[in-house]
């Protein structure tokens, strides 16, 4: 519960859905598993990227969102690290897609903290 924008109902509901992490290779993987990466339709080697996949777990998907949100409504009062990358990411995006690229982060970070037993350590 140390990560901005991660209370008891989102730590819990990892806890509960990801065990220790080791159920998943990376982070990366555990984020694609909550259907927090875009859908590809790539074809002939260009990349076309669009929305999020929406697979997985909904509620935990639906809480790291929301949690997104969170972070997002207060970077321009905030100095920390996590809400000065989403302020560069809704400079360049926008909002909305910034508030999936923060859930996507979330989601890694806590990943993180599960799989090495650590406690979350603000640079």
């Amino acid at each position: 519960m140390g990560v901005k924008g991660v209370a008891e109902k989102t730590a819990t509901a990892v806890v509960a859905y990801a065990g220790d992490g080791k159920a998943f290779k990376s982070g990366r993987h555990f984020a694609a598993n909550l259907g927090l990466v875009p859908n590809e339709h790539s074809s002939g080697g260009k990349q076309k990227l669009g929305s999020i996949t929406r697979r997985g777990n909904n509620y935990l998907r639906r809480l790291l969102v929301q949690g997104a949100w969170s972070v997002i409504r207060y970077t321009d009062k905030a100095t920390d690290r996590l809400s000065r990358w989403a302020a560069g990411v809704i400079e360049r995006r926008g909002k909305h897609k910034a508030v999936i690229a923060v859930a996507n982060k979330l989601a890694r970070i806590l990943w993180a903290m599960l799989y090495h037993q650590t406690e979350y350590r603000a640079a």
